[in-house]
Formats: structure tokens, C-alpha cells, sequence
């Protein structure tokens, strides 16, 4: 992974922790919305390969040291300043953007679609700069894996049981791909039946099921943290290869017009799509435009981002993490 780890404990200011906060929030909206990923927004302010290393921070020699009661010695070498922050952000967002997101997504589901559209085309590009040398087999990745999630999310979801223990293991699942860029969590709960139920329990408050979906959310996030860093050790052009590829994929998914083939309706009386097809508009009506602006609006946001944060006015802060001697 790019960026070294800087073994020197550097207490992080106040603004500091406010632009991590910032970007934290970013991320949750985005993991909030079926098909925007987390990751890829991660990714484009520049705090991915921090967030992945933090992650990795959470080892063995952390936990002994907790164990043995040695508090100042585990906390000195973690960046729980970095992670807090970053925390802090993303909750605000998931219990604020909730319900804002699910609105906009019953009443508006066509321009927010466009607009996150450009903000996944515009991260793409943003993306594709960080792989270091082009290789046929890099190109292939690109292919292999865009086909590979092309096809994922026009997977009919299924109505899977709401036990805790499935729950969890959503939650696990789900984490893992929140990480990736291109691949949505959320989207992963649809497609195993639990988005609304999760959903459902973040707008109502209920906490013990958003406790046992957080629990298995954690175990997934170390376990596959570890997986990522060890990829990007050793194959980081083909890594970053398959995940512009996830993204491209995940376009399908985001498309603005769709063709709805297949619905159900819930308990509540709501008609939720099951199967649906892209397709063109008809017309260049008002509403089009209204789309075509707000991709635009996207693409721009990003851009906006990347050049202040070539600029490094958006320069995020490496957490410091001791190297681990396991």
C-alpha cells in the first residue's frame, strides 16, 4: 500500500480531526444508498490506504496489551484519534442521512441516481491514476471484474430470515464490501433480503438489532482489512485494477432510468422494485436535464475534491500505527 507508516506518536489537531470527521460523514452518506460504496469515496479524499493501515493497527500485540491492563502502552502505538473521528462522521451520517436518503429515494429516486452516477464515473477516473503501470493482465482485471459485478447487481435479491445470527453474519458480509470500492454494502443487504430491516431499524432506534448487525460488521472488517493490506503489498496495480473494475460494474446498478419487470409489496403497503432494466429516456424532457445536471454536478464535486486535494488543502492525516510484531 502506498504511504509509509509513521512510527512517531503525532497527537492530531483539532482541524485535523474535524476533516476526518468531514470525510467520515462522506462515507456513511454514500454507504447509506444501494450501490455507492464507502470505499470509493474513501478513495477519492485520499484516506483509503490510512483507513485500511488503522484497521490493520487492531492485532494481536493490541489486544495483549489491553489484556494485561496496559492502557497507555496499547493506546500510545493505535490511532484511536484517527478512528474516532472518522467514526464519529460516519454515524452522524448513517443516523442523520437515513431518512433523508430514504425520502429522496421514494420521491426523487431518478435524480439521486443521476447524481450519484457522476460522482461513481468522475471517482473511476480518480482511481484509475493510481495504478502505477498499465499491463495487459491489469486491462484484464478491469474486464474480469466489471463483468463480474455487472452481472452481481442484476441478481434478484432474496428474502432471507431476520434471526440475529443471520443478522450478524450480513453484517459481516456487508462490511467487507463497504471497504471495496465499487461494491456498496447496502447493496449487499439487499440483495440478502436486510436492507429494510436495517434500514427500518436505524430510522426507529432499535438498538439491539443494530448492535448484533455492528458486531458482525467489526469481525468482518478485521478479518478482511488484513486481506486488503496483504493485496496491496503484493499485487497493488491488479488490486487496484479489479476494484476500478467492481466500480465500472456497479454503473449498472446506478443507472438513472430503469424499466421496472418485477415488484413486490411489503407489509407497509409499499411496491419495491425486484427486477428492473436500464433504459434510455424518451424524450429530453425537464426532468432529463434536471439529471444530466446533477451528474454533471457529481462529476465536478469530485473534480473539485481531487484538485484540492492535489493542492493539499485536503491532505488527510496518516494515523500513526506502530509495525506489528506479530
Amino acid at each position: 500500500m502506498s504511504g509509509e507508516i509513521d512510527t512517531a506518536r503525532k497527537p492530531l489537531t483539532m482541524r485535523e480531526l474535524l476533516g476526518i470527521s468531514a470525510r467520515g460523514f462522506l462515507m456513511g452518506s454514500a454507504d447509506v444508498v444501494p450501490g455507492v460504496s464507502g470505499g470509493t469515496v474513501a478513495f477519492v479524499v485520499g484516506i483509503y490506504d490510512a483507513l485500511i493501515d488503522a484497521i490493520n493497527a487492531l492485532n494481536l500485540q493490541f489486544a495483549r496489551r489491553l489484556l494485561r491492563g496496559q492502557w497507555r502502552a496499547a493506546f500510545a502505538d493505535f490511532p484511536w484519534q484517527f478512528l474516532l473521528a472518522l467514526g464519529v462522521g460516519i454515524g452522524i451520517a448513517v443516523l442523520t442521512m437515513a431518512h433523508f436518503l430514504s425520502w429522496a429515494l421514494t420521491h426523487y429516486e431518478t435524480l439521486v441516481w443521476g447524481f450519484f452516477f457522476g460522482l461513481i464515473v468522475a471517482s473511476i477516473i480518480v482511481v484509475v491514476k493510481r495504478v502505477r503501470r498499465w499491463t495487459p493482465l491489469a486491462v484484464g482485471m478491469v474486464l474480469l471484474f466489471a463483468v463480474v459485478m455487472f452481472w452481481l447487481v442484476g441478481v434478484t435479491p432474496y428474502e432471507m430470515p431476520h434471526t440475529p445470527l443471520f443478522l450478524f453474519f450480513s453484517g459481516a458480509l456487508a462490511i467487507c464490501a463497504m471497504i471495496l470500492p465499487g461494491i456498496s454494502g447496502a447493496f449487499i443487504l439487499v440483495l440478502l433480503g436486510q436492507y429494510h430491516t436495517v434500514l427500518e431499524a436505524v430510522v426507529t432506534r432499535d438498538w439491539l438489532t443494530l448492535a448484533i448487525v455492528a458486531s458482525g460488521c467489526a469481525l468482518g472488517l478485521l478479518l478482511f482489512a488484513r486481506v486488503l493490506k496483504w493485496l496491496f503489498s503484493h499485487y497493488h496495480d491488479l488490486t487496484v485494477a479489479a476494484l476500478i473494475g467492481l466500480m465500472v460494474g456497479s454503473l449498472r446498478k446506478i443507472w438513472p432510468w430503469k424499466l421496472t419487470l418485477l415488484s413486490e409489496v411489503k407489509p407497509d403497503g409499499a411496491i419495491a422494485p425486484l427486477v428492473q432494466q436500464n433504459i434510455l429516456p424518451a424524450a429530453l424532457t425537464a426532468e432529463v436535464l434536471m439529471v444530466i445536471g446533477l451528474a454533471l454536478l457529481g462529476l465536478l464535486l469530485v473534480a473539485g475534491i481531487e484538485w484540492l486535494a492535489g493542492r493539499g488543502h485536503l491532505a488527510a492525516p496518516s494515523p500513526t500505527v506502530a509495525e506489528s510484531a506479530d
